[in-house]
């Protein structure tokens, strides 16, 4: 995961134009929602005025920057980081972890893992954990890193991966990439996200997918997943879950995906104890 400390922006001229035309506002619309007059606003954006910390997280708050933006504007105006970052090792993190933990048994028999926000995957189920090595090809019982080492985006999308088995990885991948462009676009440019939407695209004919919208599926309250391995075919859903009111940078940006059967015979494969 990528350290706080690392700034996006040259200065924070640069992180709040940035921010406001991201949000849509208008020069003077932002002036009235943060209180402050439009024309030291635009004394800001041009760096004829340099902020006060407080100033900087207000305009944080008013303009919904995520954590983590939130700590590189700051650095970019020459202020510490508000936000930590803890890893989920840290004992500050034991209380996250047991919910975590919790709602990942409380899937269960249907897989659930937690990603980080850029999707390299840090806890799951055994249920996932099973389809994981069902797909692709592993023993039963082959450990599974939850260091993060994985990312499950590449590991979806790649053909060395979990593609040859996702029957509409066309679809997935469109629907898929849609979550790290809009981290890209959330974080500015040289973010690790953009480089990772970088990474994505170019896969084989990844770009391609991702221009060919899926209209079958638009009839659809969801986008299912089909895994299709010798005689066993899964038709699935997913959900992401998110963590309310964080003030860690960690926190703010974990995901529980959960992922439920479609159909009878993708809940029976799930459902059926292990020899």
């Amino acid at each position: 995961m990528q350290p706080a400390s690392t700034p996006y922006f040259s200065d924070f001229a640069a992180a709040l134009r940035y921010w406001r035309g991201r949000r849509g506002l208008s020069q003077l619309r932002l002036s009235v929602e943060a209180d402050i007059s439009q024309r030291h606003l635009s004394f800001l954006e041009t760096g004829k005025a340099q902020p006060g910390r407080d100033l900087v997280l207000k305009l944080g708050m008013v303009l919904d920057v995520p954590l983590r933006q939130r700590n590189a504007m700051l650095l970019a105006a020459g202020f510490a980081p508000a936000y930590r970052e803890r890893s989920l090792s840290d004992p500050d993190m034991d209380a996250v972890k047991r919910a975590l933990d919790f709602m990942l048994a409380q899937a269960a028999p249907y897989p659930a893992l937690v990603v980080d926000r850029l999707w390299n995957l840090v806890m799951f189920n055994e249920p996932a954990a099973r389809m994981m090595r069902h797909f692709l090809g592993m023993p039963p019982g082959a450990v599974i890193p939850r260091d993060g080492s994985i990312n499950v985006l590449k590991l979806t999308l790649d053909p060395n991966g979990l593609r040859p088995c996702l029957v509409n990885w066309e679809a997935v991948g469109a629907d898929l990439l849609q979550w790290v462009q809009r981290e890209a676009m959330g974080d500015g440019p040289g973010s690790e996200s953009t480089r990772l939407l970088d990474e994505l695209m170019a896969l084989p004919g990844i770009a391609a997918a991702a221009r060919q919208p899926n209209l079958d599926q638009l009839a659809l309250p969801f986008l299912p997943m089909t895994l299709r391995k010798d005689d066993l075919e899964l038709n699935l859903f997913t959900t992401i879950t998110t963590l309310g009111t964080p003030h860690d940078v960690t926190v703010h940006e974990l995901r529980l995906e959960s992922f439920f059967p479609v159909d009878a015979v993708s809940r029976a494969w799930f459902e059926t104890p292990v020899s």
